[in-house]
């Protein structure tokens, strides 16, 4: 099986597996049918995104066993919902992002130079 691409048109590379990341917790932003989040763009979080999400009903930093989800600190990498992240970008509260580990499909909801004004290095 072909490898998917990245939004710079290269292979998609792992985001993170410390914590284990992805829709499939298989380190990489990987989609697919079941994925109705589009958990596809990895990004280093911050206290500010973290917080940012909270408010808008989505904790990241509390474990939650059952979706085998660690919970977050500042500087963990994870593969976010694309829209949340254009939400946050709207909002002028973005994480960064690793664009080599991002998943195409996240040019649905951002171009790529919204993405790149918060590109960090693999």
């Amino acid at each position: 099986m072909a490898k998917a691409k990245n939004v710079l048109g290269g292979e998609l590379q792992t985001c993170s597996t410390d914590p284990m990341t992805g829709f499939y917790r298989d380190g990489c932003c990987n989609t697919g049918g079941q994925d109705t989040g589009l958990h596809v763009v990895c990004s280093q979080v911050t206290a500010e995104f973290l917080e940012f999400s909270r408010q808008r009903g989505n904790d990241l930093t509390t474990p939650n066993p059952m979706f085998d989800f660690p919970g977050l600190q500042p500087g963990d990498r994870w593969c976010l919902c694309a829209a949340r992240w254009k939400e946050a970008f709207d909002a002028g509260m973005a994480p960064s992002v690793v664009l080599e580990s991002t998943h195409i499909s996240a040019l649905e909801f951002a171009n790529l130079d919204e993405l790149k004004q918060h590109a960090v290095d693999a």
